[in-house]
Formats: C-alpha cells, sequence, structure tokens
C-alpha cells in the first residue's frame, strides 16, 4: 500500500513540475496562426517530457490506505475508511444517521 501513496505522490509532483510547460506547449499546437514548422517542434517537446507528468496519469487515492476505488474528493478518503473514522467520531461534523 505504501508503494501505490509514493507512487501517486511522485506522479502529482511531476504534473505540478511541468504542468506550466505542458500548457505552453499546448496552447502553441492549438494555434492557427503559427507555421507547422513551430508547432512541429512544439510537439516533440511535448513528446520529451515524462509520460508521468500527464494530468491523465494520477489517480485519487486515499490518502490513509492507498486505495484507488470508492473515495470521497471532500475528504480525500476511501469508503471504507471514512466509516471507520465517523464511527469513532474522528470527523467533525458527520453522525451515524439513524430513524
Amino acid at each position: 500500500m505504501a508503494n501505490s501513496i509514493q507512487k501517486d505522490q511522485k506522479k502529482r509532483n511531476l504534473f505540478a513540475k511541468y504542468e506550466v510547460k505542458r500548457l505552453v506547449l499546448k496552447s502553441i499546437i492549438r494555434e492557427n496562426t503559427l507555421s507547422k514548422n513551430i508547432k512541429f517542434h512544439s510537439v516533440n517537446e511535448l513528446n520529451k517530457l515524462p509520460k508521468n507528468s500527464s494530468l491523465s496519469k494520477i489517480k485519487n487515492r486515499c490518502v490513509l490506505t492507498g486505495r484507488a476505488k470508492g473515495n470521497y474528493s471532500k475528504f480525500k478518503i476511501s469508503r471504507i475508511s471514512f466509516r471507520e473514522l465517523a464511527l469513532k467520531g474522528l470527523l467533525p461534523g458527520v453522525t451515524k444517521s439513524s430513524w
């Protein structure tokens, strides 16, 4: 589990590092007024960036367990961890409903 959390953190750091450069290159590629030579150079530069620096490689994971499925984005934890913490009373403002 710790390995998946470390991999995810590494991907997030790479994304943050190359985010601006990736946005600039993509905007150059989309611009219609520029020459094909400049666009071709931008595509090559974009391909040279690490593949893990792309936003599509980042997966939402539970901060506590590293679980990839069933996450609540507001709390950044999985449904199982959420339930355990809520039952222990560690999440402020969250109570178990009963009727």
